[in-house]
């Protein structure tokens, strides 16, 4: 749709910007659908009080999609992917799983059906959505492994996939399997991993520290909640893997990773609602985190070396907070039967910064 004579049509990147430069005057902003459900409606509430505009939303996407499927909204997962990676989509891809995405472009839409079908949902029933409820409406139909060759899809478009067949995907349990994320060996494995997010008590929108984040196994688990995630990795390579995984699995535009010290980092970070230490922490550490951590965050500390464990001892003794042990094992093969194997014992302290 051209923006006529007398408009001014959104520019590419998308900015509020022009829009915002006509405040005092009367304006009116064009939006398809919903302005508040992925549109721009909540980006310029942001800039804007309450008595300076007033919104009419009209069906979304979403609705006209569900109407010409014959879809639940409530049964449905609903995107907005036309300002973010498409690999954001990852941790919906599971089996039996009807999604609606709003896209970029055709592209985009390519680069969707080709993340569904590297992971086994190549088989599945697709549908391009082209400017619902209008005059140039299209609805085409298409199987994942073979997206439609319609470059000249215009927006607003979006897709509709419905996973009826591959894998089951990821579970919504902490603790996801190792074999997930790419590492060097140094990562909080699945158990503990299990264990640790249960002490941070994740929520969605709160900030989390992960300091000394190995391959940012917790950070992702974390974001895969729906918070927001800070990790702190000083090993070039380990922050690379944290990248790598964040992409995979589908969160990168929820989680920021700083390739440096933690002392170094701590100034720059934003409040968390909880702080992880999965690696080098010690006294010095902590007299750092007390002097910056807001009153109520909770913080989190494994331990496998018997230094740090004596750190987390003394600290218990003279802070408080919850201190436990945990000791795992897990039968293995051994001749021509299995045998117990343990894993090294560690401990693990929660303390919450008082007022």
């Amino acid at each position: 749709m051209q923006a006529g004579v007398r408009g001014q049509e959104w520019p590419s990147p998308f900015d509020v910007a022009p829009v915002l430069a006509w405040r005092g005057r009367p304006v009116v902003v064009l939006a398809s659908g919903d302005p508040f459900w992925y549109g721009v409606g909540g980006t310029l509430a942001r800039h804007l009080p309450a008595h300076e505009w007033v919104a009419y939303p009209g069906p979304s996407t979403f609705s006209w999609a569900a109407a010409r499927l014959g879809w639940r909204l409530e049964d449905t997962a609903c995107l907005g992917l036309h300002s973010l990676p498409s690999s954001t989509a990852r941790p919906w891809l599971r089996r039996g799983q009807r999604l609606i995405a709003l896209l970029r472009d055709a592209a985009q839409l390519h680069e969707l059906a080709a993340l569904a079908s590297e992971l086994g949902y190549g088989a599945s029933a697709g549908w391009a959505l082209q400017r619902l409820g209008g005059p140039h409406e299209r609805v085409v139909p298409f199987v994942l492994h073979e997206p439609p060759r319609l470059p000249e899809l215009q927006a607003p478009l979006a897709v509709a996939f419905w996973l009826c067949d591959g894998p089951a995907g990821l579970p919504v349990t902490p603790g996801l399997p190792d074999a997930c994320f790419v590492h060097d060996g140094v990562m909080t494995k699945s158990p503990m991993r299990a264990l640790t997010l249960r002490a941070l008590a994740p929520r969605p929108g709160e900030v989390l520290w992960d300091l000394g984040a190995g391959a940012g196994s917790v950070a992702i688990e974390w974001c895969l909640t729906g918070g927001l995630a800070h990790a702190v990795e000083r090993q070039a390579l380990r922050a690379a893997h944290i990248q790598l995984n964040a992409q995979r699995l589908g969160v990168q535009p929820r989680l920021h990773v700083h390739a440096t010290s933690i002392l170094e980092a701590l100034p720059r970070l934003p409040d968390p609602q909880a702080v992880f230490v999965g690696g080098g922490f010690d006294t010095g550490v902590f007299d750092a985190l007390r002097a910056r951590l807001p009153a109520g965050c909770r913080l989190v500390v494994n331990a496998v070396t018997l230094a740090t464990m004596a750190c987390l001892q003394s600290l218990h003794a003279r802070w408080g907070g919850e201190l436990w042990q945990f000791t795992i094992t897990q039968a293995q093969p051994l001749g021509g039967g299995h045998a117990w194997q343990p894993a090294r014992p560690w401990m693990q302290w929660m303390w919450e910064v008082e007022a």
